[in-house]
């Protein structure tokens, strides 16, 4: 028999059988491997702290919020990962605030709380125009939750999202007897609240239609050549032939107009 020919062909055969055995590793570690990292593999209690370096910082460079343009660029996925960085730098930051103040010292650069709430915001607005328009596209419907303009305890008008509830409103009698029945929205109280902040409401616009009218007769005083198309845009709610003819817009000239 030929001896080095048949170990060669057990060595050949035990070679492809680990080649193979590897390749099947690798291809299963691929399978399982995770696609999204939000966090170090070592998580510990410092991950809810800024870096050491910053602690004695009094001024910490930072960039702005991401705005929706940007945001609209990126796909699904980068959208989630992002969230979650975001998540994970308000969390540090609320505890850095809540350890400053309890330190009594001043937290820095306490917009970072802002732009990261701002950018947050601006991520579930892109997620919510896409849900939108996926559902629109589906089913020709928004897929938001509808609402409807009701009136609020207090009289004034508001915006409600309806939602399942446990009882039915004809069943529901501690609904149905205060506003069915007793008409709290009609009562004494509710008609004066309403009467009330009516009137504030117009003290308010009266007040401010008079500081723009004032405001306008200081500038046609000081700046007689201005523009009156500009002006007139700029303060529609003001009559700016009224303003001419009085008396505090006159300056140490003779009026043009």
């Amino acid at each position: 028999m030929n001896t080095p020919a048949i170990s060669n062909i057990i060595k050949g055969a035990a070679f492809l059988c680990y080649r193979s055995h590897n390749a099947i590793n690798v291809a299963a570690a691929s399978i399982f491997r995770r696609s999204i990292h939000t966090t170090k593999p070592a998580n510990d209690l410092m991950e809810f702290f800024d870096t050491k370096k910053n602690w004695s910082e009094t001024n910490i460079r930072v960039g702005r919020s991401w705005k929706m343009d940007e945001l609209r660029l990126k796909s699904n996925s980068d959208l989630h990962k992002l969230w979650y960085v975001l998540l994970k730098e308000r969390n540090m930051l609320y505890t850095m605030e809540h350890e400053c103040n309890d330190k009594m010292r001043l937290f820095p650069n306490a917009e970072r709380i802002d732009k990261v709430r701002e950018s947050m915001d601006n991520i579930e607005t892109v997620i919510r125009e896409r849900n939108v328009a996926y559902y629109k596209l589906e089913t020709g419907e928004t897929g938001e939750r509808p609402t409807e303009d009701v009136v609020s305890h207090i009289g004034l008008p508001e915006k409600y999202e309806r939602k399942e509830h446990y009882i039915p409103r004809f069943m529901n009698t501690r609904w149905v007897s205060p506003y069915l029945e007793n008409g709290y929205i009609s009562s004494y109280a509710v008609r004066r609240f309403l009467r009330l902040y009516n009137e504030k409401q117009r003290n308010e616009t009266r007040k401010a239609k008079n500081r723009n009218f004032n405001h306008v007769q200081q500038l046609l005083k000081r700046f007689p050549d201005m523009d009156m198309e500009k002006l007139k845009e700029e303060y529609p709610d003001v009559d700016i032939e009224k303003a001419k003819i009085s008396k505090k817009s006159r300056g140490h000239y003779v009026p043009k107009y």
